[in-house]
Parts: C-alpha cells; sequence; structure tokens
C-alpha cells in the first residue's frame, strides 16, 4: 500500500493553516463565539466541581415568632449550615468530516484548494457543533440535553402569539423571555436569533417611548462596523443555518455559563487507497485509487457542558437554567 508522505505532503498542508482552521472554528461557531472556554482537556472527560447546596446563616438571638425561637435556654446557640458540590462532565466526543479531491485537481499548481475548501470546512464543523448544542441534532448521547429542550423541561420557553400579547411583551415584559432567565438567578448577556426575526424586530417599538427595541449601532461613523444590540446586549444572527425557525426564533441567556473544551485540535490525514462508503446504505461513495483521488481527513474532539450552579433566587435545579427560548407555534 502506498501513501503520500508527510514530507510529499508539506505543500499541501502547510502547518499555519493547521493552526488558522484550530483559532478560526470558534469564527464559524456562534456557540464557541459567545460561550467560554475551558482549558483544553488532557483526556477525555473532565470533571466539574458544582456548588449544589448554599450555606446558610442564622442570628444567634433570633427575636419572637415568626422568627424561629429556641426558647431562653437557647439563646447565643449557634447553628450550623453546610455547602455541597456535585460533579458535572465534560465529555470529549470525535467531530470529523472527510474531503475527497480529485489528484488532477491537486497537480494543478494554478488552483488554490485550500481558498476553496478551508472556509466550507469551518463552516461545517461550526454548523455541526452549533445544532448539537442548540437542539441536540446528531448529538453524541452522553452529552447533555440541548438548549432546546432543556429550556422546555425548565418552562423556559415562551411561545410567539402563545399569549395574545405582542412581540414586545413576549421578549421584554414581566413574563417575558428575557425575565425567565432572571427569575432563575442569571442575567441575560446575549443573544442568538433565526434571519426571520430580523424583519419583526426592525420595525417593533416600544410601547410608550415609541423607540426602536432593535437597534443598530454604527461605529466610527457610516463607515464603520454594525452591531445589533437587544437590551442593550449583543444579538447574533448565524448565517451558517445553525438556527432553526421552526423550533426557536430566539435563543437569549447567560452565555457565560456555557462552557465548552477541545480534547484535540483539528489534525488532518491523508487518505490515497480508501474506500469511502454512505454509512446508511453501505454503498461506495469513492474508491479513491480506482477514481485517481486523494482523500482529506479532518478531525476534532470537544466537548461542552452548562453547569447551572446553585443560586439563591432559584434553588431547585429542576427549575433552574440560564437560557430561555422564544419559539414558534407548534414548535
Amino acid at each position: 500500500m502506498t501513501f503520500i508522505p508527510r514530507s510529499g505532503a508539506e505543500a499541501l498542508m502547510p502547518e499555519e493553516f493547521q493552526r488558522e482552521i484550530v483559532e478560526n472554528v470558534p469564527e464559524a461557531s456562534t456557540v464557541m463565539t459567545l460561550s467560554t472556554r475551558a482549558p483544553d482537556m488532557s483526556r477525555r472527560q473532565r470533571r466539574i466541581p458544582v456548588l449544589s447546596v448554599l450555606p446558610m446563616a442564622y442570628f444567634v438571638n433570633p427575636g419572637p415568632a415568626p422568627a424561629p425561637y429556641y426558647g431562653d435556654d437557647d439563646l447565643n446557640f449557634k447553628r450550623t449550615t453546610k455547602a455541597l458540590w456535585e460533579n458535572k462532565y465534560l465529555d470529549a466526543e470525535e467531530l470529523a468530516v472527510i474531503v475527497a479531491i480529485p489528484e488532477d485537481v491537486l497537480d494543478d499548481s494554478d488552483y488554490d484548494i485550500w481558498a476553496q475548501v478551508k472556509p466550507k470546512l469551518l463552516e461545517a464543523f461550526g454548523l455541526a457543533f452549533d445544532q448539537a448544542v442548540f437542539y441536540g441534532i446528531d448529538a453524541p448521547a452522553i452529552w447533555p440535553d440541548s438548549i432546546y429542550h432543556a429550556a422546555i423541561s425548565t418552562d423556559n420557553f415562551v411561545q410567539i402569539g402563545g399569549s395574545g400579547g405582542d412581540l414586545y411583551d413576549e421578549i421584554m415584559g414581566e413574563n417575558g423571555l428575557i425575565a425567565k432567565v432572571e427569575e432563575d438567578g442569571f442575567m441575560v448577556n446575549g443573544h442568538v436569533a433565526s434571519m426571520s426575526l430580523r424583519g419583526k424586530l426592525r420595525g417593533l417599538r416600544s410601547p410608550t417611548e415609541k423607540l426602536p427595541l432593535f437597534k443598530s449601532l454604527f461605529k466610527e461613523g457610516m463607515q464603520g462596523s454594525t452591531r445589533y444590540e437587544l437590551d442593550g446586549e449583543p444579538m447574533i444572527f448565524p448565517r451558517n443555518g445553525a438556527v432553526d425557525p421552526s423550533r426557536s426564533m430566539l435563543i437569549s441567556g447567560d452565555w457565560s455559563q456555557l462552557i465548552y473544551a477541545i480534547r484535540k485540535d483539528v489534525t488532518w490525514k491523508i487518505l490515497t487507497e480508501a474506500v469511502i462508503q454512505d454509512p446508511l446504505t453501505g454503498n461506495i461513495l469513492y474508491n479513491l485509487p480506482q477514481m485517481d483521488m486523494v482523500g482529506i481527513r479532518a478531525v476534532m474532539r470537544l466537548a461542552w457542558q452548562v453547569p447551572n450552579p446553585i443560586n439563591r433566587l432559584q434553588m431547585d435545579e429542576d427549575e433552574r437554567y440560564p437560557f430561555a427560548i422564544l419559539g414558534t407555534p407548534g414548535s
């Protein structure tokens, strides 16, 4: 079996490309852009101790009812308390793709193959990770519940038009999307919206001041970049297709509570004598040596978790979650 040694592939895969792809994966992923990156993992699983029981403090000499009163014999008696932690885990799983390229394309020295492949490869990695985190699409079974399913299970779900109110109330109102996150003890610091919501928000006005709810802030005059905000926090409209408007129009939350870590950076392997099959049917898609093709396999391993630590506003973990979903009817 013949193969292309690394010395023969250096012109195709210089080291700077490998590093550049690792650095640019967060730019292709909305989740990685907003959330907290933990240090790289040294093994498949990492334990995260999470505070689950808060300590309490008591007055030594409480007053009469309704405060607890234990009688004169118990004056100056100091009560005890405790703090407990539980373990949550970052479990690294593999994300991979194979790009099959005809050899005659690689032989054409005037054809910059990486300029064509790299952006689409980054987009594919980012899309796969985002959809797994948002909705659990193709997610490994060991990973935590998706944001969509966890928000529904903790009643952090608001349906557009579900209560007969307007969109402003459903997002900004007392029982709206942002309030649900705040009631659970977290502060919203970012929003991820479907592109279809952009038009709805663009013309939306607050009930009294008639000011735009959806703001466009320009830096350095009209020639600068535009940043969109909702309630003073950044708003992102992913264009990689990660947000499914049939399930969620808006995902709001405390993104510092979402942690991801990389176990293995993007690595590459050149395949020359391989057969690539359809995993569903078993049919051969490419027979690389017979079809004069080369396969380039990209692999990375990563993990994510929402520790969801206890706080004073919401002690019950089953009722507490740092994200909320604005969903569409029937979602």
